[in-house]
């Protein structure tokens, strides 16, 4: 089967002498395949089986794109180039490209459909969106837009996707069993495929004369028709075709033309057999046009139903022998539909040539997606790392913390390695009361926490950091921190004890004791002045005199990796490393005493804080940094600092977001080419937006 479409394309192309016979470019085809596939993409389908007397061995279950494909290659073989393509030489094979690197293969199946999504994208290009395709032919089918997320057997979810019914099988299942009458039992029976697509044989132009027939076969044993005479012609299968019925239902001179069909088939009929003849063919088209009507109402009102809409308007493309010959049956289609799904107005679009022009508007569209897809694909490029692109940054950061461990080569190192004083992760035993803040971002929490033989608890309220005191003076900042604990520490009624506070200070410190630690830089937009060189804690303590509140003591500073590894550790002592990904990122883990040269001794462990967002502020990572990255920390408050921060956190995500998508509008690749002014503002794309859309 396969061998002789490829030949027919080949003689075709062959014929046509079209100026594409002497070029290297691959002529794209779309192939219209009306029969039951598992369709995965766009090419790439499995046959289920057959249908419409097919049964070709061999076929199902195999993909049948890749065997009409093998097929052109075979015919486009050097052995066989000259003879497959009449000497023009459209066709050259893998094998031939191969050995002649000049040389590509100039067909190549590019999209499959099915018929009934020509069909639709037909009549979509007259300037009228088609969400509906039907094909009323020698088989039967409907297609149309469901909503992407319904379609569980596709991972895409977003959107909506063209479902193809494959309705033909509707009734396989025995659901169809009361409406089935012997004469369909009977044609079944004598099918190829008996068992298998009963709707169609009830429905398609291929099975209505055979229906006819049996219906003729039944009445004529009865002596009801062509009484006296010989009626063995009858037995012959597929005497009475389509257009005979056509004919017979359409015909003004009704009496005369009918006797005039059964005669040149070899019957004797009377004027009564005619009539009859006349009301069987109307009542087996009739029978079809209204099963058409009652799928299409099941689809509307799905459609209907799906998109929580009260009432649809829709386009229904339909083409096939059914629907341009039998007059009656755009009639039938609209006022049956519409008696069943009284909510959807339909409106009838005839197709022209949907499985030639549809295939070919599949086969254009695919081709615009691919160079989109190429297009996408080269602007995000750079974003995609390699096994060995990772490899080479577990090497670097190792690097990185060796220097930042060294105390001769702790200041050139970007991984600061800062130790933290935490000698000891928690045992379980710790009890009591204590006040916690936790500064790291635009908010931050003041929590007071409970630990008890029975477990933990906390209370906690959330502060803003408006950005004018971000990044005013240093005054300002613990001054708005003090009062939030005062506030606190009232709700609370907690204002007469002297509780012990950890303090929780997200940002790179030098840490000489563990309530006692100099800030190196601010990060995460802080620039508050007059801190960066100064002990934080006594900031905070200062502060607290300013305000004259007396009701809290500072016990130790720790960075939020280290509050992270230690709340993880009280649960499970084996916890001995802490990460945080959030508006920043950073981690700390114990580290054994003899590999730390920064602090005196060598016995035991003590947490060390990486301060790994600031990886690659040496250099050392100007391989990974994309253009997107290097817009992004330009137009940030610390150019050429937290580099590795701002690859990965939070805070920045968003942004990159933003520049990857202000370049695919520049290259028309977003929002069907038009401008977006809007994605010029900084930080409109929130990092949330991302996680949402995930």
């Amino acid at each position: 089967l396969f061998d002789f479409i490829a030949q027919c394309v080949t003689q075709f192309l062959a014929e046509t002498n079209s100026p594409e016979a002497n070029s290297e470019q691959c002529l794209p085809l779309g192939f219209v395949f009306p029969f039951t596939c598992q369709q995965t993409q766009l090419d790439k389908a499995e046959l289920l089986s057959w249908s419409k007397g097919f049964n070709c061995s061999g076929v199902v279950g195999k993909d049948v794109v890749e065997l009409l494909q093998a097929a052109i290659d075979k015919h486009a073989g050097p052995d066989k180039e000259g003879e497959a393509s009449g000497g023009g030489g459209w066709f050259k094979s893998r094998k031939s490209s191969q050995s002649a690197p000049s040389q590509s293969r100039h067909v190549e199946v590019v999209a499959l459909m099915n018929d009934t999504v020509g069909t639709m994208m037909t009549c979509s290009m007259e300037g009228r969106a088609c969400e509906v395709g039907m094909v009323a032919d020698k088989g039967s089918n409907c297609c149309f837009m469901a909503e992407a997320y319904l379609v569980e057997t596709a991972d895409e979810t977003s959107g909506r996707m063209c479902v193809n019914t494959e309705w033909g099988c509707f009734g396989d299942d025995g659901a169809l069993n009361d409406l089935c009458t012997p004469y369909d039992q009977a044609v079944d029976e004598e099918s190829s495929n008996p068992g298998e697509k009963r709707f169609e044989k009830m429905v398609g132009t291929l099975y209505l004369g055979e229906i006819v027939r049996h219906v003729l076969i039944a009445l004529t044993a009865e002596k009801a028709m062509f009484t006296g005479t010989d009626a063995a012609v009858l037995k012959e299968k597929g005497v009475f075709t389509m257009q005979h019925l056509l004919e017979i239902v359409n015909n003004e001179d009704r009496i005369t033309e009918v006797k005039r069909i059964l005669e040149a088939l070899g019957l004797q009929p009377s004027e009564r057999d005619c009539g009859r003849m006349q009301q069987i063919c109307r009542a087996v088209l009739g029978r079809a046009a209204t099963l058409h009507a009652t799928g299409l109402a099941a689809i509307l009102s799905y459609m209907c139903q799906t998109r929580d809409l009260e009432s649809l308007m829709v386009n229904v493309g339909v083409e096939g022998e059914l629907f341009a010959g039998y007059p009656r049956f755009e009639e039938i289609l609209m006022s049956v539909s519409r008696l069943l799904a009284p909510e959807c107005m339909a409106t009838i679009l005839a197709s022209r040539d949907g499985s030639g022009r549809g295939a070919a508007m599949v086969t254009a569209v695919a081709l615009r997606l691919a160079a989109q897809r190429r297009a996408v694909n080269e602007v995000l490029a750079p974003l995609r790392l390699s096994r060995d692109d990772l490899v080479k940054v577990q090497a670097l950061m190792r690097q990185e913390m060796d220097l930042g461990l060294g105390k001769e080569t702790n200041p050139s190192a970007s991984v600061r390695m800062l130790p933290t004083y935490v000698t000891h992760t928690p045992d379980g035993t710790e009890k009591g009361d204590f006040l916690a803040l936790d500064l790291g971002g635009t908010n931050f929490r003041v929590l007071v926490v409970r630990i008890t033989a029975e477990g933990i608890t906390m209370a906690s309220e959330i502060y803003v950091i408006p950005v004018g005191i971000m990044q005013g003076s240093g005054e300002e900042l613990f001054d708005h921190i003090i009062d939030c604990i005062i506030d606190f520490q009232t709700k609370q009624n907690l204002v007469a004890q002297m509780l012990p506070l950890g303090f929780t200070f997200s940002f790179p410190c030098q840490q000489v004791g563990l309530d006692k630690a100099l800030l190196l830089t601010w990060t995460k937009g802080f620039s508050a002045s007059g801190c960066v060189g100064q002990d934080v804690v006594q900031l905070l303590r200062d502060a607290a005199k300013r305000k004259r509140h007396l009701g809290m003591q500072v016990v130790a500073l720790v960075n939020d990796t280290v509050g992270t590894m230690m709340a993880c550790g009280y649960d499970d002592p084996k916890c001995e490393i802490g990460l945080i990904v959030g508006t920043g990122t950073n981690a700390c883990y114990m580290e054994e005493m003899k590999n730390v040269g920064t602090v005196e001794g060598d016995q035991g462990r003590m947490c060390i804080n990486m301060e790994w967002g600031a990886f690659g502020d040496n250099g050392c990572l100007d391989h990974l940094f994309t253009h997107f990255d290097q817009v992004v920390d330009e137009t940030t408050i610390n150019p050429g600092k937290q580099r590795f921060e701002k690859l990965i956190s939070g805070m920045y995500l968003g942004e990159i977001v933003r520049q990857i998508l202000v370049v695919m509008t520049e290259k028309e690749l977003l929002f069907q080419g038009k401008p977006c002014p809007k994605l010029q503002t900084k930080d409109i794309f929130k990092t949330k937006f991302l996680s949402t859309i995930e």
